[in-house]
């Protein structure tokens, strides 16, 4: 049976700060890299071989990564990076805190910008601090938006590597993971938005034919979120 797992990076400086990440290369704190390595002994039992390792080229996933191949000693293995899997832009947002933000527009704006799958952000100006810094066309995405470039690149890179049965890890972020499980798992636009990615515990994914799912689970069962499916 073919594997897939999917983790979120460990918990980043600026998810401690509950500040807007996004494209911003935010690295993780001592926590977050506990997180990574807990990520690596729980897949470790899993005594999974695997044929391809994928993240996004943002350092907090990469180095999420990187610190579950040193788990399953791995190091040398090839990691394909690609900004398809990258966390969604948050736009002018960007670099700020959630707090004062809902302080400033309200919490029915924030939540908005945040929960609704096909409404962006308002675009990042071109005076803001991080807009050279992240050096992207791109200046802000929905859920709609980051689904629409993850699924592509999973249809073409990932899914025929598990249609022949490799298995597969990849470490990326709360809504390109979010955008995965939306398709994997069929779920609504409605119920997409509500659900929670737990930073550090792998997903487990199992697919018979098809690339029909049979079996799903987190590997931490006490930090598990629930999965909404479409109804």
């Amino acid at each position: 049976m073919n594997n897939l797992i999917l983790v979120r990076h460990g918990q980043s400086l600026w998810n401690k700060e509950k500040r807007f990440t996004g494209w911003a290369d935010i690295d993780l704190t001592e926590q977050g890299k506990s997180e990574a390595a807990q990520a690596g002994q729980l897949i470790k039992k899993l005594n999974i071989e695997f044929h391809a390792y994928f993240t996004s080229q943002l350092k907090r996933a990469i180095n999420s990564l990187e610190i579950i191949l040193k788990i399953l000693d791995k190091q040398n293995a090839e990691i394909i990076k690609d900004t398809a899997l990258n966390e969604r832009h948050y736009g002018d947002l960007t670099s700020l805190n959630k707090d004062e933000t809902i302080k400033k527009y309200g919490n029915k704006q924030v939540q908005i910008w945040r929960r609704s799958f096909d409404i962006p952000p308002p675009s990042i100006n071109p005076q803001h601090p991080y807009k050279k810094k992240i050096n992207s066309n791109i200046l802000g995405e929905s859920l709609k938006d980051t689904f629409e470039r993850v699924i592509p690149y999973y249809n073409e890179k990932i899914a025929p590597l598990i249609s022949s049965k490799k298995n597969i890890l990849i470490v990326f972020h709360g809504n390109s993971c979010r955008s995965l499980l939306k398709k994997i798992l069929n779920i609504s636009n409605e119920k997409i938005v509500k659900l929670e990615i737990p930073t550090g515990n792998p997903l487990l994914i199992r697919f018979g034919e098809k690339l029909k799912v049979k079996e799903y689970k987190y590997l931490d069962n006490m930090r598990a979120k629930k999965i909404l499916f479409k109804v």
